[in-house]
């Protein structure tokens, strides 16, 4: 978890514990505390690196494996056509 916290700081990374610490202080100042809740959120990424703070939805990171479910086991499907008179 140090090794999470301390390694692998980005801009996108700082600008998430920025932005979320602003939201954090207006929403603290002006008593909105659902605002609190949504800047801690992204305070969190910043600070956890998780989500998109990690850097997983821009560089691909997230990719799914294709190869897991091939066409080759689906048998050919005959269709019969319906005429409705």
């Amino acid at each position: 978890m140090k090794e999470r916290i301390l390694t692998g700081w980005t801009i996108t990374r700082a600008l998430y514990l920025v932005m979320g610490s602003i939201i954090m202080i207006q929403s603290i100042l002006n008593h909105h505390w659902l605002g609190v809740v949504f800047g801690s959120y992204f305070v969190a990424m910043g600070i956890f690196a998780f989500g998109c703070a990690a850097g997983n939805c821009i560089s691909g990171n997230c990719s799914m494996d294709t190869n897991q479910h091939s066409n080759k086991d689906i048998p050919d499907t005959e269709f019969e056509e319906v005429i409705t008179k």
